[in-house]
């Protein structure tokens, strides 16, 4: 599985936009990451390919990594919740995710992202 992002500077520089596709557009999505002033916390809004959509909040990790906590709405699949760590170790990103499904958390599932200049495709 080839999962390529682009991260960029969005809304003069209020907010970071990424992009990802996996293995040339089968799936992707788009998010948006900002500060919100009125919660005093970092939120994101991510639409996918697949026709639901997540909103959550990015919290800072004591070791520099980060976790984000997600509310799905329109998942097929019957997941209402994602969390997720994400670390930086050795130039790569390590992020392991759980997806609460039918009242359940999955075991950890851990993919390990390194720099590329793959294109972006969307199909």
């Amino acid at each position: 599985m080839q999962d390529v992002s682009l991260w960029e500077r969005a809304l003069n520089g209020t907010a970071v936009r990424t992009l990802h596709s996996i293995n040339a557009g089968m799936y992707g999505g788009e998010s948006l990451i900002f500060w919100d002033d009125a919660k005093q916390e970092v939120v994101f809004y991510y639409f996918t390919t697949a026709s639901f959509f997540t909103q959550g909040t990015i919290k800072r990790l004591s070791d520099g990594g980060f976790a984000a906590y997600e509310t799905v709405t329109g998942s097929e699949e019957g997941i209402t919740q994602v969390k997720s760590t994400t670390r930086y170790i050795d130039n790569t990103m390590q992020v392991s995710t759980q997806y609460l499904k039918q009242q359940q958390w999955t075991a950890p599932q851990i993919r390990t992202y390194t720099r590329s200049t793959q294109q972006l495709i969307f199909k």
